[in-house]
Parts: structure tokens; sequence; C-alpha cells
């Protein structure tokens, strides 16, 4: 098996930072979950355990998704897009995606000159990180899809 994933790794072209963005969809309903980072490590353990595994930009190491969560996603398929430099993995999630509790992490639409929410959380973001407190903003499993935040799922 190391030798197939050392043939994908040559296939991804990584940024010169060491990592490629990571789109997480729904396998069976095409439903996009989260945007996110992974290095040549993260993608080795993805394919190897077959769980999702990413780049904590925030932290500086792999994050296991769901790790500290219980929200975690199963690998269904790993695609490389058309240039090689965006990976999808099409994933079964189990529970929730995002760090506030949503199902995924899109749930701001831009309607009317305003940000409308539109989807509610599932589930307290207390209740998935208990030890850290009520910020969501501390917890740090994983790293977002934005330059500076620092979020965890």
């Amino acid at each position: 098996m190391t030798d197939t994933i050392d043939g994908v790794l040559g296939e991804i072209r990584f940024a010169p930072d060491g990592l490629v963005p990571a789109i997480a969809q729904q396998h069976d309903t095409g439903e996009v979950l989260m945007v996110a980072w992974m290095n040549r490590e993260a993608v080795r353990v993805t394919l190897a355990e077959g769980m999702a595994c990413y780049w904590s930009r925030s932290r500086q190491a792999l994050w296991r998704k769901g790790d500290i969560s219980g929200q975690t996603q199963r690998l269904v398929e790993f695609r490389l897009d058309c240039d090689g430099d965006t990976v999808l993995l099409l994933v079964d999630q189990h529970g929730v995606a995002c760090h506030t509790g949503r199902r995924n992490c899109f749930f701001r639409a831009w309607r009317n000159g305003a940000w409308t929410m539109i989807a509610a959380p599932l589930v307290d973001p207390a209740q998935l990180y208990p030890a850290s407190g009520s910020n969501s903003r501390s917890r740090s499993e994983g790293s977002s899809s934005g330059p500076s935040a620092s979020r965890a799922s």
C-alpha cells in the first residue's frame, strides 16, 4: 500500500508551504461539509487509515478529524482536481462537521446585502469540546479555510 500512496502523493501539487486545500463532501448527498488543509503526512494517514486526517495550520500538527469532538469522517473516495492542486474527500460524516455544532461550515449566505444564518447548530459546541469552555475560537482541533481563524471539529 505504501507504493500506492507514494504514487498518489506524487500526483498532488502541494503549495510551497507543503499544503493542499482539501474539500470534504458528504459522499451520498453531495453536501459540501468543510474546507481544510492537508500536507503529505495527512494524505498518507487518510489513505492508510480510511479516516479523514488534516493539517492544523494553527497548531502546526496533524488533526485527525473527530479526535476531540467525536465527529468523524470515514473516507469513501479520494479525488484530485484537474490541476492536481486541490483534493476532494468524499466522506461519510458522523455527527456534525463544523466546530460551531452545525452540519457543515457553510451556514452563512449573502442575501439582500447582508449575511444571513441559514442553519442553526445541531449540537452545542460546549458538548463537543467540554474542556475548552464556550469560546469556539479557543478550540483548535483543526483549522478553517479562513486565513487566520482557528477552528475545531
